[in-house]
């Protein structure tokens, strides 16, 4: 399955430790990663997919696919800036959120329109049909992996 992980863009600490886990146990359970690419949750889940040996899909918001992070396996340059999000849970079955802000939130509200189950992980609070609120990696990928099969 693709599980897109959107969040915050610039995480340190805890929240890149989380996001890592995150990314370890998609990679783990033979998951592909999808995100947007770039620095923060989207490097952090990446390093720990690749970690795993798991696939990496960064859809960029550049012209140029050399701006992703070192852990992305397939960058796809679009050009589009924040128009990118709706490519980025698009081309996931199901997101988890961490962290994040307005990007974040523009994220969720695409990946629920488009009927993807999220998990949000220390991310807004939406009391929403398909989005579940989670406390740990654990959490997350089992809540999308089972929300999927259903």
């Amino acid at each position: 399955m693709r599980v897109s992980v959107i969040g915050g863009s610039s995480i340190e600490g805890e929240t890149y430790a989380t996001a890592q886990e995150v990314g370890r146990l998609l990679g783990e359970r033979g998951h592909t990663v999808v995100c947007g690419g770039l620095g923060g949750t989207m490097e952090a889940v990446c390093k720990g997919a690749r970690e795993e040996g798991a696939e990496t899909i960064g859809i960029l918001p550049t012209e140029r696919r050399g701006d992703a992070n070192e852990w992305v396996t397939t960058p796809i340059a679009t050009g589009l800036g924040n128009a990118r999000n709706v490519m980025v849970v698009l081309n996931g079955d199901a997101a988890i959120a961490i962290d994040g802000a307005a990007g974040t939130l523009s994220e969720l509200g695409h990946a629920l329109d488009f009927h993807r189950p999220v998990a949000g992980l220390d991310t807004h609070d939406i009391a929403l049909d398909g989005f579940e609120a989670v406390d740990t990696p654990e959490d997350a990928v089992d809540y999308v992996e089972s929300a999927r099969t259903q």
